[in-house]
């Protein structure tokens, strides 16, 4: 699986901005999906997991209520939505998968895709 993330720019404080990870491969919708972010200068954090049929999600305390995760199989894509930014929220963006379910992409993902940047500024 060769994943692609897109849709990170500048914005500003409270703004919204939808990021997209398209996936290659016919077996997308097999794999549970994650968001990941990394600040200049952090370790890279969890940020969000969706199940390989899109019926369970979960996210990090630090975004919870204010991102939201989707899946669209049919598209091979998933998408993370952020709304009411915050500066703290700059870093790149990084999606993963992993076939043995949520657990495991949080975790142990099989895959990395590349980064997006996502900038806020105040």
């Amino acid at each position: 699986v060769q994943l692609q993330a897109s849709g990170g720019g500048l914005v500003h404080t409270g703004d919204s901005l939808r990021l997209s990870c398209a996936a290659s491969g016919r077996t997308f919708s097999s794999y549970a999906m994650g968001w990941f972010r990394q600040a200049p200068g952090k370790e890279r954090e969890f940020v969000a997991a969706i199940s390989w049929s899109g019926g369970i999600t979960y996210y990090a305390g630090s975004v919870k209520g204010r991102c939201t995760i989707s899946r669209d199989n049919a598209k091979n894509t998933v998408y993370l939505q952020m709304n009411s930014l915050k500066p703290e929220d700059t870093a790149g963006y990084y999606c993963a998968a992993a076939r043995s379910g949520l657990e495991s992409v949080r975790y142990r993902p099989d895959y990395w895709g590349q980064g997006t940047l996502v900038t806020v500024s105040s």
